[in-house]
């Protein structure tokens, strides 16, 4: 699995993940039970989003898509 999208919290990485999904493409939530440990701290780059490495750059057209808030309904 690599890396596709580092998240702010694990609320925004299942909103990449499902939007990956609901492209065909299988990805997972990874490092969320990760935010409780830290407490107060801000911890950035613990919750990330992961998809194989065959689809790497169809989720990042994806994500793309999604960060400028450019999504269409393919």
């Amino acid at each position: 699995m690599v890396r596709v999208y580092e998240a702010a919290n694990s609320t925004e990485a299942h909103i990449v993940c499902g939007l990956l999904e609901s492209r065909g493409i299988q990805a997972q939530v990874e490092g969320e039970y990760l935010q409780g440990a830290m407490g107060e701290l801000p911890a950035a780059g613990l919750v990330a989003v992961s998809v194989e490495e065959d689809v790497v750059e169809e989720a990042l057209k994806v994500i793309e898509e999604y960060d400028k808030g450019i999504l269409s309904s393919e």
